[in-house]
């Protein structure tokens, strides 16, 4: 026995980690539920609320949740982190929510003439508050019948409240308008109140006053969700209907889902099946998240929670599907429409060796994280990766960080792009969708008949005083004012269709920049319009690199292949050979600079003598050098390629 206990003290610390946080984690769970005795069968549809917090960047969405789980003894004040439903790694170095995260809540009501009270189930859902996870904020409305619409008392209406509210408007929600952070010195609810009646037609009086900071005002919040939020719609006798909202990979369970039950119930140990494979499963496991992964073994008719049915492969979890019991035939829910992806990206492995490792980490993220698409490709310059589509810049870093953080993989990320679509004509005319600008021929057999570039429509909320700033801005990214109007003395809104691109690249610094950042920024996809585009390659002594190809507008041509030129010139090491970086369009070169050779003193022991023996000695390396530079291959560092893509 004493030897076990020094073995066991030896190796303790290198074998805890993992499977003690494992265990530790769902026996607490475990412990919880039964210490709670949470029974969903009390809980009929009336006596359920299904609602979302809606809002712009940092108007106190996180905050306002963490109060309300207080308020409703979830969790308790005090003690753990901040933003708490705020979970991922990225999410807590940013400051920003990346993910929709859903909890549980039961409320009491009282009743104000008798002094009774009725005891609610409230589904609380988190949304990201930034454009580019627009996608996680329209499919957490699916599961909801209300949205509560933050706004700050200090800043008012700002471009994605805008956007948040026709999300909302459009699937048909009643919204509850929320007046945030009343308690700062800067903070006038009067004018926002003017703001949403003139900008959304949403009465004053129906606007709640609180202060998630300090807790004012949000006794009224939870009353109001219950009386003016109507119950969900689910039907309890039809045969069950689950819409997956949401899934990821559990490395002990395998693939947990997040879902909404629209109608019917569900309990462990049922016989499931997916209408989009046809597969069938058994229910290991479904309850709440309260807030944290808590079995209550059955799910009813307008309850959100989590399912554990035994998926092994990420790609059975599809965010959208409709779970029904086996042998029983429904009709699939409506789902969500596919994600519109505005930029393009290739992920690398920085060793080649760890593509499969990449592989299987692209795989669980993106069951996460249901709006990125991957496609298999393969570059001369970087070997094989992946072809990625994400919804913005922002979101395409938060993935690359969150598979660096979450997976430990080392990638390199090429310079992002956006979709074009280029018309030839070869007899008859023929399309081609480009997402990776090395597809495009440099000198294509077919003439080119028409480019086609993808446009928004921006919406930029700025102060009065910087409008004719904005203008200059927007003119020079080429674009065509659409509105321009007073949402009152301060402030001004300003509606640009935009290319895409333009947008993309720095648009939004810029933005900030020249407001001081006081403006907000959000636009919605306006399809394509026409443009005079071109290919810029990139060639190192004649050879293409096809990483840093890039398609631009014709009169931005020049510009750019300077940019690239200058940029590799200063991150590219010397070689033995005089190396020539160029840009060209087609055949002509638009931009040229050479790195020259490292030399040998081949003249260090010729001392003295007739000048035809130095020069002899120096032809000779000449022409050696020329041999090499013919022979040689120029190797891009994979530091240069990081130091290249970083715009």
């Amino acid at each position: 026995m004493a030897a076990w206990r020094a073995l066991h003290r030896r190796f303790a610390p290198t074998i805890r980690p993992a499977a003690f946080v494992w265990s530790a984690r769902w026996s607490s769970n475990a412990a919880s539920a039964a210490a709670k005795n949470i029974d969903l069968s009390k809980f009929p549809v009336s006596l359920i609320r299904n609602f979302s917090i809606i809002a712009h960047i940092d108007h106190g969405k996180s905050t306002l949740a963490d109060r309300l789980l207080e308020l409703t003894g979830t969790i308790q004040k005090g003690k753990g982190q901040p933003q708490y439903l705020d979970k991922l790694q990225v999410e807590r170095e940013r400051g920003i929510t990346v993910k929709a995260q859903t909890a549980t809540m039961f409320y009491d009501l009282k009743n104000e003439d008798d002094g009774s009270s009725e005891q609610y189930l409230l589904n609380l859902i988190d949304t990201p508050g930034h454009v580019d996870f627009s996608y996680e904020v329209s499919r957490s409305l699916a599961a909801c019948q209300g949205v509560l619409l933050v706004v700050d008392a200090t800043q008012g209406i700002q471009a994605q409240t805008v956007a948040n509210f026709y999300l909302a408007f459009e699937a048909n929600l009643t919204i509850i308008p929320v007046i945030n952070k009343i308690d700062q010195a800067t903070a006038d609810p009067e004018r926002v109140k003017a703001q949403l009646k003139t900008m959304f037609d949403l009465e004053p009086e129906d606007a709640l006053l609180t202060s998630a900071k300090t807790g004012q005002g949000l006794s009224e919040v939870l009353p109001a969700v219950i009386k003016r939020i109507p119950p969900p719609t689910g039907r309890c006798h039809l045969p069950l209907r689950m819409l997956i909202l949401d899934s990821y990979f559990d490395e002990y369970r395998g693939v947990i889902c997040n879902g909404a039950v629209v109608d019917g119930s569900i309990k462990k140990g049922d016989r499931i099946a997916s209408v989009a494979t046809g597969q069938t499963y058994d229910v290991l496991d479904t309850g709440i998240l309260h807030p944290e992964l808590t079995s209550t073994g059955m799910l009813q008719t307008g309850q959100v929670g989590y399912l554990i049915a035994g998926l092994k492969a990420t790609q059975e979890a599809r965010v959208g599907d409709t779970m029904h019991h086996a042998n029983v035939s429904v009709e699939a829910l409506p789902g969500f429409k596919p994600a519109k992806h505005m930029v393009f990206a290739g992920i690398y492995p920085a060793d080649g060796s760890d593509f499969e490792a990449l592989a299987q980490a692209m795989e669980r993220l993106t069951c996460n994280d249901a709006s990125v698409s991957a496609t298999k490709e393969t570059s001369a310059a970087l070997g094989i990766g992946f072809r990625c589509g994400f919804l913005g810049l922002l979101h395409m870093d938060v993935f690359h960080q969150r598979l660096e953080q979450e997976f430990g993989a080392q990638v390199i990320a090429t310079a992002p792009t956006v979709p074009y679509i280029f018309e030839f004509q070869d007899g008859s005319c023929s399309k081609l969708n480009v997402q990776n600008p090395a597809l495009l021929p440099s000198q294509p057999a077919q003439k080119i008949v028409s480019a086609m570039e993808p446009v928004v429509v921006a919406t930029i909320i700025t102060p009065s005083e910087h409008v004719g700033a904005l203008i200059t801005l927007c003119s020079d990214r080429r674009g065509e004012q659409l509105e321009f109007s007073y949402i009152d003395s301060q402030r001004a809104l300003l509606k640009y269709r935009l290319p895409l691109r333009e947008v993309v690249v720095d648009f939004y610094s810029v933005l900030k920049s020249i407001t001081s950042g006081y403006a907000s920024f959000d636009y919605d996809d306006d399809g394509y319009q026409e443009a005079d585009l071109v290919k810029v390659d990139v060639l190192l002594n004649g050879q293409a690199v096809d990483a840093l190809s890039t398609i631009v507008h014709q009169a931005k041509s020049v510009r750019t292949g300077r940019e690239i030129v200058d940029k590799l010139k200063k991150v590219l090491d010397r070689q033995m050979f005089e190396v020539t970086i160029q840009a060209a369009v087609g055949s002509k070169v638009i931009a040229r600079e050479s790195i020259s050779a490292l030399r040998k003193n081949v003249l260090a022991k010729c001392y003295g003598g007739d000048v035809t023996r130095k020069r002899k000695l120096l032809d000779k390396q000449k022409e050696g050098k020329k041999r090499m530079k013919r022979f040689g291959s120029v190797d891009i560092p994979q530091e240069a390629f990081h130091d290249l893509l970083k715009q």
